[in-house]
């Protein structure tokens, strides 16, 4: 396999094809002639090209490769300036208004405008169907059965619906993030060297225009010589929180197939492991998790962008080469396993009506204070006394046998109201109709 040379994994083993190419050096070549062309439609309603160089120069350009391109950055030591070179040495008198008035990051930056809108499209088409498959396990397992955990302790019954629906909810919110995010990120930035349109003589407006009109894009405000790196920074972050958010899904699954628990695993024919032939690994869980750690990692590079010197300088560059790419590819990686991961989901209920059992009904302790409260004793005592009686439970008495024999307990409660009580099943509060708002939630959020 001729990809197993290549240094960085994501140019081979993570990623989907459609994402690669978008940071492929051909297609960012296309993408900046795209913007020159977008450029000198600009000039050319600003009166500073004739009419009709715009399509003379997409003409001249086509067949133009990245190769050509950076065979001639080699000579000059800048990539943009040697695409102006080339475009204006092969599109005859058009040629030479390519360029005209620019700066680099006028094509560099609405480039990465026009690459990031494709993008940002793959990777919420993606987040949409993780939140839709969430939704549909989340109303199908609506009344499965099992226990909720905090600080890994039994804690109150739950189902697996309502756990499911709480990372609907929290995806859908990701997923607002990113189409807010989108709105400051994805503009034209075509204001010339330090942003002040000088070059244009007064008509930069309407160049900016024109220009941003053929790519389809809302200008910036107002610029320096390059993009503010805020809505860079922005996206890494939306993306790492993201990551962050299937990450703690994906540890949900891991911890819940502990061969201990066993309510949750991924199913699926793969080997485990190379010596333990037994094992069933939670692969795909494992690897969202290891992705999540340089997603957040990210961030840091991002940040460390926004203060560039005065109207620019070049730090930014290098870094966001090897920052933008990876943050995307990393984000469709984990989406694309997220999925995977929904669909060999294995669940065992079994196990999960095992587990709620292990407390011998010690999880229902606050249902008993409820009831007792109802009946006129104070909840302080009503705690305090479950509280004794719970640490019965520990020794191998069953609650139900333990509450019926405390003198205080018993005399509030008949056997038929403690054994209701202690019914899992009767204490889900709001779950369902809960359930059905994260739904809802995540079906407005999708459809704006």
């Amino acid at each position: 396999m001729s990809g197993l040379s290549v240094v960085c994994p994501l140019d081979w083993r993570y990623g989907s094809e459609e994402m690669r190419r978008l940071f492929t050096v051909e297609e960012l070549v296309r993408k900046y002639i795209e913007v020159e062309v977008a450029m000198m439609a600009g000039l050319e309603e600003a009166g500073l090209a004739p009419r009709g160089c715009a399509e003379a120069l997409l003409e001249c350009s086509r067949g133009l490769s990245a190769s050509e391109v950076y065979a001639r950055e080699a000579v000059l030591g800048h990539d943009i300036a040697s695409l102006a070179y080339i475009l204006g040495e092969k599109c005859g008198e058009c040629g030479r208004y390519a360029h005209l008035g620019a700066t680099s990051y006028d094509v560099v930056d609405t480039a990465w405008a026009l690459v990031l809108r494709e993008a940002l499209g793959i990777v919420r088409r993606k987040l949409a169907e993780v939140i839709n498959e969430l939704s549909r396990l989340a109303v199908e397992h609506r009344d499965t059965l099992m226990i909720g955990r905090t600080h890994g302790q039994h804690a109150l019954p739950i189902t697996l619906g309502f756990k499911l629906a709480n990372y609907v909810y929290e995806l859908s919110r990701s997923y607002e993030r990113l189409r807010e995010t989108e709105r400051r990120l994805i503009r034209s930035k075509i204001s010339g060297a330090v942003g002040t349109m000088a070059g244009w003589l007064g008509r930069g407006l309407l160049v900016e225009r024109a220009a941003s009109e053929r790519l389809k894009l809302e200008p910036h405000a107002i610029t320096t010589q390059v993009a503010p790196r805020d809505g860079f920074a922005e996206l890494v972050a939306d993306l790492a929180i993201l990551a962050s958010q299937l990450d703690r899904f994906a540890l949900e699954v891991r911890e819940l197939s502990r061969t201990e628990i066993g309510e949750l695993y991924e199913s699926g024919a793969r080997v485990g492991s190379s010596a333990m032939p037994h094992k069933r690994n939670p692969v795909t869980a494992e690897r969202i998790s290891g992705l999540a750690r340089i997603a957040r990692s990210l961030c840091v590079a991002a940040l460390e962008n926004v203060p560039l010197m005065h109207e620019r300088d070049l730090t930014n560059s290098s870094s966001e080469r090897i920052l933008v790419p990876h943050a995307l590819l990393v984000a469709d990686q984990m989406l694309e396993d997220a999925l995977k991961l929904l669909r060999v989901l294995a669940i065992d209920r079994e196990a999960m009506l095992r587990n709620l059992a292990l407390t011998r009904g010690a999880i229902m302790t606050e249902a008993l204070v409820v009831r007792l409260v109802e009946k006129g004793v104070p909840r302080h005592l009503a705690h305090k006394a479950l509280v004794e009686v719970s640490r019965t439970v520990e020794s191998g008495v069953a609650l139900e046998e333990a509450v019926l024999r405390h003198e205080l307990l018993s005399k509030y409660l008949s056997p038929e109201e403690v054994r209701e009580a202690l019914d899992p099943s009767k204490y889900l509060g709001n779950c369902r109709e809960l359930i059905d708002r994260a739904v809802e939630y995540s079906r407005r959020a999708l459809e704006r």
